[in-house]
């Protein structure tokens, strides 16, 4: 499954050293003479557990000395994954994602191997791989040197610079199918420009994502413009 990472930026940042990246397999690790990682639950209940001895034995394995970051199992129950916790998550030295199945994993598996559980979403998955590849991506592309230009992620969605979704983009040709490029960003008026992007990244994030703009960095200016929108709408009707 993690074959997915040898492609595209995480690929080329693991090819250039940014980034090293291990995949073990907890199987391995496991003591049973079938190799099994897995169990009925106590109490009863649908599905399978994983057990705790190999998920023990390859956290101790993974997180051997030196090691120094964080350990987190990837599970429904975590803390939501925000671009925040990814930028936390880059200026570590090293981090160990542990990925569940099945119906998850005997608690006992975590007690004094795992740092904090993370989340990508509120929906279940059939294992925590994929989210550990969303999680590798987010902080790959945080990794200085690998997006080649730092302004390339400090103005995205999301940037801890911002707080906001990103303002619209556009490329050539100027115009198609009846729709033209806004002239401001034709007009070589840098400072029109930044403006022109800054208003429709708080217009976008006011419009879809409210919650963010509570932290976000704004400009006494931009509060009431926010302000002015929200009185709008109340007069609006419905």
């Amino acid at each position: 499954m993690f074959a997915a990472l040898e492609h595209s930026i995480v690929g080329r940042a693991i090819r250039d050293d940014y980034i090293g990246l291990e995949v073990i397999n907890i199987r391995d690790f496991s003591e049973d003479k079938h190799r099994k990682t897995d169990d009925y639950p106590y109490g009863g209940g649908s599905g399978m557990v994983m057990t705790a001895q190999p998920i023990i034995s390859a956290m101790e394995y993974a997180a051997r000395a030196p090691f120094e970051g964080r350990r987190i199992y990837m599970s429904p129950r975590g803390e939501r994954l925000t671009q925040r916790k990814a930028e936390r998550l880059a200026r570590m030295p090293g981090v160990i994602l542990l990925c569940g199945h099945y119906e998850g994993v005997d608690e006992r598996a975590l007690a004094g191997s795992v740092d904090e559980e993370i989340s990508i979403g509120d929906y279940i998955l059939t294992g925590g791989e994929p989210a550990a590849i969303v999680v590798i991506d987010a902080i790959t592309r945080l990794i200085p040197g690998v997006l080649g230009n730092s302004e390339s992620s400090r103005d995205e969605s999301f940037g801890a610079v911002t707080g906001l979704l990103e303002y619209p983009q556009y490329t050539h040709p100027r115009e198609i199918n009846g729709m033209a490029v806004p002239e401001v960003l034709l007009s070589g008026d840098h400072a029109r420009i930044a403006a022109w992007r800054r208003y429709h990244a708080l217009r976008t994030t006011w419009e879809r994502r409210r919650d963010l703009l509570a932290d976000a960095p704004l400009h006494p200016a931009e509060r009431n413009i926010i302000a002015e929108w929200e009185k709008s709408e109340e007069k609006s009707p419905h």
